[in-house]
């Protein structure tokens, strides 16, 4: 339970060993089949595939995440391309001065990771979406889940197929070696043996975690004694001792809702007092019209009355 909180907590970590384990690009994603099945004829193949791939996704990722807001909706698969073509192209540069053997192996797939499937998904999924840190963090997990698994299938085709281990001789003179694993027959075996491993891996371990032990854990963590404790802890009882016997604390909080109270009931006095002021002064204004409305119907009755009467009586 310790370590799956570390983890979560710590998004960095978790999307290392994300990119490692729960991800890997090849095992679970199937992606980079291609040089995959090409380059892997030998461990150190591999691994020279893997660290190139790695380069190129680190550094886009890093760049990438850093101008995500700059770049418009529109142009951001070509803009992507571009930054990813630069790596790619210095990665090639550093390949063929300075291991040119592995350039003449690798071949064509160097300049192919400008559109490898990796790059590409954890580029427009990942980093055009997140922090630097973690674009860079999730750029070297991939990268390096990757690098591990073109290292283990050319390890195991070089050693089946030729009997040998990182450029070493490990098997005896003698043995002839299987030539179907050199061949690309040979990496579809060698990937679906290892598909079949990590998902019997993956399955065992979700079996474990659903298992009556870690159940019985879970019933621990829920168990009545856990229940009486917090119950203990919001008892009347444990309230009553924290009022006679209060720590420096819970004072200091208790001194300051006291000092919050008093400017509150003063304002709430002062709201009352106003209010009682205008119903006051409607009620008079409302008294003043009445009166004023009278005093008009009044003048306006006289009036009809003196238009009413006869002119004889005018006159007398």
């Amino acid at each position: 339970m310790i370590k799956k909180l570390n983890l979560k907590s710590n998004a960095a970590v978790e999307r290392l060993f994300n990119g490692i384990v729960k991800e890997n690009p090849l095992f679970v994603l199937l992606l980079g089949l291609c040089p995959a099945l090409y380059v892997t004829t030998s461990a150190l193949n591999g691994i020279g595939m893997g660290l190139a791939t790695l380069f190129v996704l680190l550094f886009s990722n890093l760049v990438i995440s850093l101008i995500r807001n700059s770049i418009p909706d529109k142009l951001r698969l070509p803009a992507y391309i571009i930054i990813i073509a630069i790596f790619v192209t210095i990665a090639e540069a550093i390949i063929k001065t300075a291991l040119p053997a592995l350039d003449k192996a690798l071949g064509i797939y160097i300049p192919l990771i400008v559109v490898n499937c990796i790059v590409m998904s954890r580029v427009e999924n990942y980093a055009a979406k997140n922090k630097v840190l973690l674009a860079v963090f999730d750029a070297f997990g991939m990268g390096l889940g990757f690098t591990l698994a073109l290292m283990m299938i050319g390890a195991i085709r070089e050693f089946i197929g030729v009997g040998e281990l990182f450029g070493f001789r490990v098997m005896p003179p003698s043995y002839p070696g299987v030539s179907i694993f050199v061949l690309a027959p040979g990496a579809f075996f060698i990937m679906a043996f290892l598909f079949a491993i990590h998902k019997k891996l993956k399955v065992h371990k979700v079996m474990k975690e659903t298992s009556p032990d870690a159940a019985e854990d879970n019933k621990k963590e829920t168990s009545p004694d856990a229940a009486e404790d917090n119950k203990k802890e919001t008892s009347p009882e444990a309230a009553e001792d924290n009022k006679e016997n209060p720590s420096p604390e819970t004072a200091e909080d208790n001194d300051k809702n006291k000092t919050s109270e008093a400017p509150q009931g003063k304002t709430e006095k002062k709201v009352k007092k106003e209010k009682e002021k205008k119903e006051k002064e409607k009620k008079e204004k409302e008294k003043k019209e009445k009166k004023e409305k009278k005093e008009k119907e009044k003048k306006e009755i006289k009036l009809k009355i003196a238009k009413t009467k006869p002119e004889g009586e005018k006159n007398d």
